[in-house]
């Protein structure tokens, strides 16, 4: 197999191409105005913003651990509303898509993509449903069950050693 000499720029590979499967631009006045653009891929959501200085933000979906929806009686005039996107991304934890038309069909195909990422790349995600006795700090005061205060941060606890 012959070697060849990539030119500046070039790839010795082919870069994966995912069609956007959804698109939008913030609104304002429910007129899409704005140089925020929204996308949404079978892998990831894409967040893209400026007219000279761009940035982009991308989660990947199966990082994704919640989508809420908010809409002011505004927004619903103007049939637009804002979603935040919670993740477990480090680098953009809370991504809000702000003002897009249709939301509750937009969430509603993002939750759909986000399920579908985890199934291929075979996350499953555990929740803690609750904590019994948490403290102010929002650790458990008790972590293994035998009625001993275990967190030394709180008043009161048994720390070994005292």
């Amino acid at each position: 197999m012959a070697k060849t000499r990539l030119k500046s720029g070039e790839f010795a590979m082919e870069l994966e191409q995912d069609p956007p499967l959804w698109t939008d631009r913030k609104r304002i006045l429910g007129l899409p105005i704005s140089f925020t653009r929204y996308t949404l891929t079978a892998r990831k959501l894409l967040l893209n913003t400026g007219l000279l200085n761009l940035r982009e933000e991308e989660v990947l979906l199966y990082r994704v651990r919640d989508v809420s929806l908010s809409q002011s009686l505004l927004d619903r005039l103007f049939g637009v509303g804002t979603l935040c996107v919670d993740s477990s991304d480090l680098s953009v934890p809370h991504l809000h898509l702000r003002h897009v038309k249709n939301p509750d069909k937009v969430k509603a195909a993002l939750s759909q993509c986000v399920e579908e990422a985890r199934r291929k790349n075979r996350i499953r995600s555990t929740e803690l449903m609750g904590v019994p006795d948490e403290g102010e700090d929002g650790l458990p005061d008790d972590l293994d069950g035998d009625g001993v205060l275990d967190n030394p941060g709180d008043e009161g606890a048994d720390v070994a050693g005292d």
